[in-house]
């Protein structure tokens, strides 16, 4: 008795050949609409699934495969004659192969002029249940969702040879894209009504395999995370490399870390990061100029470090990129990676006589759409809104008797936004729009803003500060003070903030309450 098949593909890559490999072996095929049509007019030999269910389509195509004669072939066990008798007492014979994939709603919900009747209409209900039914039961049917699987399978048909292991792939494969498929119609019709539902399912795309993990000795992949609420495709997930060698996870989180906070300022401006906080921030209309004003806030720390520009480079500054020196050593400055929306001529060129240096091309992330961040933990994971926008804070109030200059408030705002990307406990330095000066991640906040002040030097005198919370104590404030800060810019609300004003009021300093925070962990 001959093989049978359904052919139920939505995507056609690859269909044809597939069909005329399987009519060669001698399986008997079935097919769906377009698949059917497609494969007549390529005279392949196939014949209507009406023939299986005895039944025409019905409610426009609606109810065509939800039929006892797909159904109870795909789902009867060989193993069980019970099984076997029962089909041949209904008429019906097995089915031992189903290739098949599902109606296009991601890409369909995707588009900005989608209705919600076209949305519905491509949640597919008969592909699943086929799917879940032949992978089920994948030690008699081999269930084949990928187009990258059809030579594998004529291949163990050829030679009569297909391993339970294998199958068992298959089944995985298959499971998981309806999985995936089912999570993308759940979180389009949660829509932003609901962002933290009781049962909460991710749809995520592998994207590629990683060099190695946080160290070489662990395993690490890079996976997009499927979003049918989004029209667009952001962020360092979805770079292109242009150069350089493999990624490795701690590349992607630092390039991730630069880019976002590249992408947070309007105007040109050039990031550079170090173990995922920025170690240089700078803004100027000339990008090798900004990049020169970056690298100064640490040059220690930019040796191995990622830069992040929010214009395209352009041939200038990938000439200052090159030309750089680090100054202990002296040697040209090493870059792990760069990171931009575009290159202009030469660019790309210049930069890649590094062979080593990673050259990605990043869409855009837009920082002030909604969006949400994971973060995992020992048996769970964290879930939580990516943090708003660092301008406009709603309750901007001074507290000191002295307002900030014209000048000091343009250098608190820009300080207010280079806090934000800083690991928490953040103190930073600013001055004309450049971060001069960064202390993070300490367990105290007078630490920060010693190493903050120490970083500047010199350049704290007549510059800004800002704390990415609430100055709990005045040293904080007196360290700042003692180097020369003109301006601080902090959350407020701590018991001892008359404490520190008044050690700004002594100094003749000026001090700014945001009532919001930005701790990054």
């Amino acid at each position: 008795m001959p093989l049978r098949a359904i052919l139920a593909p939505y995507d056609k890559t690859g269909l044809v050949d597939l069909a005329r490999g399987l009519a060669g072996l001698g399986v008997e095929m079935y097919a769906t609409g377009n698949t059917y049509r497609i494969l007549r007019e390529q005279d392949v030999a196939v014949r209507p699934v009406t023939d299986l269910t005895g039944f025409p389509e019905i409610l426009d195509g609606r109810v065509k495969t939800l039929h006892p004669g797909v159904h109870a072939g795909l789902l009867a066990r060989r193993d069980k004659p019970e099984h076997m008798a029962e089909l041949e007492r209904q008429g019906l014979r097995p089915i031992d192969i189903f290739v098949g994939g599902l109606y296009p709603f991601e890409e369909t919900v995707a588009r900005p002029d989608v209705t919600f009747e076209d949305a519905i209409e491509n949640i597919d209900i008969g592909g699943p249940a086929m799917l879940r039914a032949s992978a089920k039961n994948f030690a008699s049917v081999l269930p084949v969702v990928d187009p990258a699987d059809y030579n594998d399978l004529l291949d163990a048909l050829r030679s009569d040879s297909a391993p339970f292991e294998w199958r068992r792939k298959l089944a995985l494969k298959a499971f998981q894209h309806v999985a995936s498929y089912d999570t993308m119609i759940a979180t389009w019709l949660r829509g932003h009504e609901d962002p933290f539902p009781d049962r909460l399912s991710l749809a995520l795309e592998k994207r590629t395999d990683l060099r190695y993990g946080e160290n070489p000795h662990q395993l690490a992949a890079l996976y997009r995370t499927g979003n049918p609420l989004s029209h667009a495709a952001e962020g360092v997930v979805n770079a292109r490399q242009l150069h350089g060698k493999a990624m490795s996870y701690v590349n992607v989180l630092d390039a991730d870390a630069a880019w976002t906070a590249a992408c947070d300022f309007d105007e040109p401006t050039v990031v550079i990061v170090k173990h995922a906080t920025p170690c240089g921030i700078a803004s100027r209309g000339d990008l090798a100029e900004a990049f020169r004003l970056a690298f100064e806030g640490d040059p220690i720390s930019a040796f191995g470090g990622i830069i992040a520009i929010n214009r395209p480079i352009d041939e200038a500054l990938a000439t200052a990129i090159r030309g750089t020196k680090h100054p202990p050593s002296g040697q040209r400055l090493f870059v792990e990676i760069v990171v931009a929306p575009g290159y202009g001529p030469g660019a790309v060129e210049l930069l890649a006589k590094s062979k080593d240096l990673r050259i990605l091309e990043a869409p855009p992330v837009d920082m002030r759409r909604r969006s949400f961040e994971f973060h995992g933990i020992a048996g769970g994971i964290l879930m939580q809104e990516f943090d708003r926008p660092a301008d406009d804070p709603p309750e901007t109030r001074v507290l000191t008797r002295r307002q900030p200059t014209e000048a000091e408030w343009r250098d608190l705002s820009y300080a207010w936004r280079c806090v934000k990307h800083v690991k928490s406990n953040a103190v930073v330095i600013v001055k004309d729009r450049a971060m001069v000066g960064m202390g993070a991640g300490q367990p105290n906040r007078v630490m920060s803003a010693r190493i903050a002040v120490g970083h500047a030097g010199d350049r704290a005198r007549g510059a800004v500060s800002a704390s990415d919370a609430l100055i709990p104590f005045p040293d904080t404030v007196e360290v700042c003070a003692e180097a020369g800060v003109s301006a601080i810019i902090q959350t407020g609300g701590s018991i001892r903030d008359e404490e520190s004003v008044a050690v700004c009021d002594a100094n003749g300093m000026a001090m700014v309450a945001t009532g919001i925070r930005h701790f990054r962990h």
